[in-house]
């Protein structure tokens, strides 16, 4: 009986320890799976680039009711508050040409050189709509986007001063992550008497522009 409890003691210590190398070998492998060994990257927030202000410049056609069409240049300032919206300024200016009546009448001029010059500056909200990219080959990718924009601002034309609201919308294409041409087309109105009365008139604008992210 001594001998056969001798005999069968090594063979349960075997089988005992195959046991727990088993264990062993499962364990190590499921933690292989569960928790790997990732190496971490540190990111340093303070470098992450905002670029929440634009600064640009533009030139372009405007036409001013009456007083032809002529060529327009300006510059702009913007904060974008969100990736929708953003808050920009504007300040253009054009030199108009003479009416209709003062050309084929031959009398004398309505306005001087000096106050045929149309300045103009106005604060708007814009709303960037349509997000997407546009393919130049199969190795060249751009950021674009479309947008509404709408404020008032002020007017000085003819000696004066009007109130002016605007209206209108662009696109905008980002070459890299501080700079996107931009082609914006606008819509100014205003109330003027510089004919001998009241008239609402709307002026039509196209610009193309370079705008700076910083």
């Amino acid at each position: 009986m001594l001998g056969a409890s001798l005999g069968y003691t090594p063979s349960a210590f075997a089988q005992q320890e195959e046991r727990d190398n088993g264990k062993i070998d499962e364990a190590t492998v499921l933690d292989a799976v569960i928790s790997p060994d990732l190496k971490r990257r540190e990111i340093d927030e303070a470098e992450i680039d905002n670029e929440d202000f634009e600064f640009g410049f533009f030139s372009g056609v405007m036409s001013v009711e009456d007083f032809g069409s002529n060529n327009v240049y300006g510059v702009r300032a913007a904060y974008h508050i969100t990736e929708d919206f953003f808050l920009e300024g504007n300040i253009g200016g054009t030199q108009t040409s003479k009416t209709s009546f003062e050309v084929l009448s031959g009398g004398s001029d309505l306005l001087t050189e000096e106050e045929r010059e149309l300045l103009y500056y106005n604060m708007s909200l814009g709303i960037n709509l349509l997000p997407g990219e546009v393919y130049i080959s199969k190795d060249y990718a751009f950021n674009t986007n479309y947008y509404v924009i709408f404020g008032m601002g002020n007017t000085q034309f003819a000696g004066n001063e009007y109130i002016t609201y605007n209206f209108g919308g662009g696109f905008r294409l980002f070459a890299t992550d501080w700079l996107a041409l931009r082609v914006d087309f606008r819509n100014h109105l205003f109330t003027h008497n510089i004919l001998g009365e009241d008239k609402s008139i709307q002026n039509l604008e196209a610009q193309a522009g370079l705008s700076l992210y910083f």
